[in-house]
């Protein structure tokens, strides 16, 4: 699964919601002619991705070219079970890439057009968020 390498700071802060934040980048076709685009913020954990990413592979039997747009950078502390408030920060727990409307996700190409809609509907059922297939 995606985490990083190295990091410059081992524990991160929440930060604002997405709720009204819309993407101003990555929102276009940049690799590929085929796209799945988020329709809602979301937190993407690197299972989630991964098992998106799986399931595209699969299904095009690995003719085309996948990219994946998107990489889980925001580590998420968590604390043991019945522990009392207080002794610090938890450890980091995961990772999750932080997503807003407009995101392209993944791209493929390489593929026939209906094979990569099937695709992406497919992969699309694995994340926690509301997708559209988007083609150049």
């Amino acid at each position: 699964m995606l985490i990083p390498k190295k990091v410059k700071h081992r524990k991160m802060q929440k930060g604002r919601s997405l709720k009204r934040e819309v993407e101003t980048r990555g929102m276009d076709l940049a690799f590929g002619s085929y796209g799945i685009q988020a329709l809602e913020p979301a937190w993407l954990t690197s299972a989630q991705i991964e098992s998106a990413r799986r399931t595209l592979t699969n299904f095009i039997k690995r003719e085309g070219k996948i990219w994946i747009r998107i990489f889980p950078d925001k580590p998420i502390t968590k604390k043991p079970p019945e522990v009392t408030m207080g002794a610090g920060k938890g450890a980091v727990d995961h990772y999750v890439a932080p997503i807003k409307p407009g995101r392209i996700l993944f791209e493929m190409d390489g593929v026939s057009a209906q094979t990569a809609e099937n695709a992406f509907r497919l992969a699309g059922h694995k994340l926690p968020v509301k997708t559209k297939i988007i083609k150049k």
